[in-house]
Parts: C-alpha cells; sequence; structure tokens
C-alpha cells in the first residue's frame, strides 16, 4: 500500500486530562513520521483527530457538536483527497468503539486508547475504503512513550509513569477504559527524562491516574517517591506530577517537597467530597479527617505549596449536610484552584445505577455556592504572593495582549507581565523570568520584569 498520508494536512482536537494531551503528541508524531503536516485549525486540514473524554457527559456533547459541525464542510482547497477524514481515539472511542458512528454518523476512523500507534494504517484504509474503519484493544503491550512524538512546547514535557488505573471509584469509567494499572520501570522512567534535559526541556510533567500507587505491580510495594528523587536528580530545572490519590499519599512522597528543589511547590489532591458518607459510597478509601491530615503534613514539609483539587456536587443521595461538609472543607484548606463538577451518570459505573439521584436544580444551587467559595478562598490565597519575586518559565504571549508575556510559577499560578522593551515573546518563551508581583487577581498574578 502506498503511502497515502505524505503531504496531508492534519490537526488534531484534544479534550480530557493531561494523558489525551500526551497521546495527542504521540499521534503528531506518528503521522508526521508518514510525511503528513499540522495545520492549526480543522478547515485547512485533511485529517481531522479527536482525542476524546467520557469522564463527563458535558465532554461528550461538546465532541459530537465539534464532529457534527464540521460533516458537511467542504474539503480544504487542493486536497489531494477531495474530503475530510475524521478519526475519534481516546476514551470515547475506547468505551463505544464502532457503535459512535450512530452518534456521529459522518465519521471514518475508531480507534481506542491502547492502538493509538495503528492509527495512521486505519487512515489510509479510510482513504482507499468505504465504511467506517475501527479498531480498539483491551489492553496494550508497550507504553505511548514508545511512539514518536511531537511536543507542544520544547521546554516541557509529559513523561507517563504509569497506566491505567486499579480503584474502581464508583462515578468513574476510567479504569473502563484505560485498563489496569501498568508502572514503568524506574530506569526507562530515568532515562526518558535524561533525553529531555539532553533536548533542552525546563519542566517535566510525570503522569498517571494515580502517581502516588507508582511501582505497586513491579515492586510489591509503592515506590513513587524514588521516581522523584531520581527523575529531579536528571538536572531537570521543574518537576510536576498529576494526579494524586489521597490514599495513597504517602510521607515518603510528602518529605519529598522538603527535600527536593526541582520539585515544585504545587499538588493536585482530588478530595471530590467532604462528606464521609459520600466519600465511602463513591470507593476513595479514605475519610475527610484523613485528607485534611494529609493537607497538615503536606504545609508542615512545604509551607508555601499551592493545593488544588477537584470536588463533585450532586453525587447520589448527597443530602444539604453532606454538601455542607464539602462547603467547610474547602473553605478550611484555602485551595488555589479547585475544579468544579456537577456529577453525570456514566453508564458502566456502580454510581450510574445509584437511587436517590440528586435534582439538578439542587446540584446547581450548590455548585454555585460552593463556587463563591472557591473564588473567595483562591483570591486570598494568591494574595500571599503581593511584593515578592517569582520564577515564571515564560510560554509566550498573553492571548488577551501580545505585548504582555504569560508564564507560570513555581505554584502552578498564570503570571502576566509586560514584555522588557525590544524583547518578543518567542524570543523569551521557555527561558525564566522573575517578575516582582504588584498584583493578585482569583486566577492570575501581574507584575513587572525584575
Amino acid at each position: 500500500m502506498n503511502n497515502v498520508l505524505e503531504g496531508l494536512a492534519y490537526n488534531v482536537q484534544t479534550f480530557g486530562c493531561q494523558m489525551n494531551k500526551h497521546d495527542s503528541e504521540r499521534i503528531s508524531g506518528l503521522l508526521q513520521a508518514q510525511g503528513a503536516h499540522e495545520v492549526g485549525s480543522v478547515d485547512r486540514a485533511d485529517v481531522v483527530v479527536f482525542m476524546t473524554c467520557c469522564v463527563r457527559e458535558s465532554a461528550e456533547t461538546r465532541l459530537l457538536g465539534h464532529v457534527n459541525s464540521i460533516k458537511n464542510m467542504p474539503a480544504r482547497e487542493g486536497s489531494p483527497l477531495g474530503r475530510r477524514i475524521i478519526a475519534i481515539g481516546g476514551c470515547m472511542g475506547q468505551n463505544y468503539g464502532a457503535g459512535l458512528s450512530e452518534r456521529a454518523p459522518r465519521i471514518d476512523v475508531v480507534f481506542g486508547t491502547h492502538n493509538i500507534a495503528e492509527l495512521p494504517g486505519l487512515v489510509e484504509e479510510a482513504v482507499h475504503g468505504t465504511g467506517l474503519k475501527h479498531r480498539t484493544l483491551d489492553q496494550a503491550d508497550d507504553f505511548p512513550t514508545d511512539l514518536p512524538s511531537k511536543r507542544e512546547h520544547p521546554w516541557s514535557a509529559w513523561l507517563p509513569i504509569t497506566v491505567g488505573c486499579d480503584n474502581f471509584c464508583t462515578y468513574c469509567i476510567v479504569p473502563y477504559v484505560r485498563g489496569r494499572e501498568k508502572s514503568r520501570p524506574v530506569e526507562d522512567i530515568v532515562a526518558e527524562a535524561e533525553r529531555y534535559v539532553a533536548d533542552g526541556v525546563k519542566e517535566i510533567t510525570l503522569l498517571g491516574q494515580n502517581v502516588n500507587s507508582y511501582g505497586r505491580d513491579l515492586y510489591g510495594s509503592p515506590a513513587f517517591a524514588r521516581v522523584l528523587d531520581a527523575v529531579c536528580a536528571t538536572g531537570i530545572d521543574r518537576v510536576r506530577f498529576a494526579t494524586s490519590h489521597p490514599k495513597d499519599l504517602s510521607d515518603e512522597v510528602i518529605d519529598a517537597f522538603a527535600r527536593l528543589d526541582a520539585l515544585m511547590p504545587a499538588l493536585h489532591l482530588p478530595v471530590q467530597s467532604g462528606s464521609n458518607g459520600v466519600l465511602e459510597r463513591m470507593n476513595r478509601r479514605y475519610t475527610r479527617e484523613h485528607y485534611l491530615d494529609l493537607v497538615r503534613k503536606v504545609r508542615a514539609a512545604r509551607p508555601d505549596i499551592a493545593l488544588s483539587t477537584d470536588v463533585i456536587v450532586g453525587f447520589p443521595g448527597e443530602t444539604d449536610d453532606d454538601f455542607e461538609d464539602t462547603l467547610r472543607l474547602v473553605d478550611e484548606v484555602g485551595y488555589n484552584q479547585v475544579f468544579t463538577f456537577i456529577y453525570s451518570p456514566r453508564t458502566g459505573t456502580p454510581a450510574a445505577s445509584y437511587p436517590d439521584a440528586v435534582p439538578r436544580a439542587v446540584s446547581q444551587r450548590r455548585f454555585d455556592r460552593l463556587f463563591e467559595v472557591v473564588e473567595k478562598r483562591a483570591f486570598e490565597a494568591n494574595q500571599l504572593d503581593l511584593g515578592s519575586v517569582v520564577s515564571v518559565l515564560v510560554e509566550g504571549a498573553s492571548k488577551g495582549d501580545a505585548r504582555v508575556l504569560a508564564g507560570r510559577s513555581p505554584r502552578n499560578q498564570n503570571v502576566h507581565a509586560p514584555l522588557p522593551a525590544g524583547v518578543g515573546a518567542d524570543e523569551l518563551a521557555g527561558t525564566f523570568v522573575n517578575v516582582r508581583i504588584d498584583e493578585a487577581k482569583t486566577w492570575y498574578l501581574s507584575g513587572e520584569v525584575v
């Protein structure tokens, strides 16, 4: 079969978590290895790949809206195909398989979370033939890091240390679409980190559905602290990780925040609910008391640490008292950022069949009350940086003003500052600058380069 991908234009649309973003970089690498080139918009592409999320109904609805909006779009001018190939991968591809064609009849290709490497072949089959081309696997033999990659930014890299999940929270579809947890040998992780350092990467984010349980399948007990030590020892400037399950956050990992200069003072620690009754029905396997004890330990180890979390409102059976417990916990912790969600039942999960559904209007009122507390406490948390000088990894120009740089602080805050005279954002992208913080808003800091 001739390589029909040579010279084609492709565009990847990514929905969902950091693992999907990493998978999208692998897809770009695979397509470019076949001679395709990336374009910045759907209308200029011959091949459009949607990397999807099915954790919440809203993500699925948004994805299908995008697909249906381009189904009648004419092929780009000069397209060698005369039409546009639409491929859907990620968690929706894995979960629904060929059944997606009933919800989005225009799609040409469906692939799953475990067979990203097959995408170029499936696209070629779609070009040559008619009808839907689809394939999903129950599990993968290799990690996606074994595939070529095109990173979004040369100065930052995703580095998966596990794939899959063994937790089976009752609301979550991830173990069913990503499979059981599988860890990479620490030697492979370090070797990849060393390659990134040699390539000029400044920041590595370690990825896993639950990084804290890393190594249990390989070494008999969690060994995430060992990974943090080894990756920080490569000479990388900054290390972050996501996501961290509270039930497995060990004292050794907490201590790493105090010991390792390269480990950034930011921790995403999803609580989901502040009610012990709801946490039990969610199968989270910790209590609010245990969670708050972890927060105290982390802040004792790293007083300047920024905490973020996830909260689900309106889980089946959630009472007013349950919600008040959540509200009090969020207020007590004082997070820098909270990702709030109204519960969305996912077919195939235990919670989807739970009785005592919370009416949508009640969930919305609780959500609105929670968001008021989140905003207030996030604003207060950012005031601590007023007048300080923070080291910012520049990402480029602000979306709202090309004369203003945008970047991330060690605490993962958005930071804006006017560009120095005669210096462009592209010149500073991927470098560190010191910014004196003169203004602290709820969701960002701003100041002057010093």
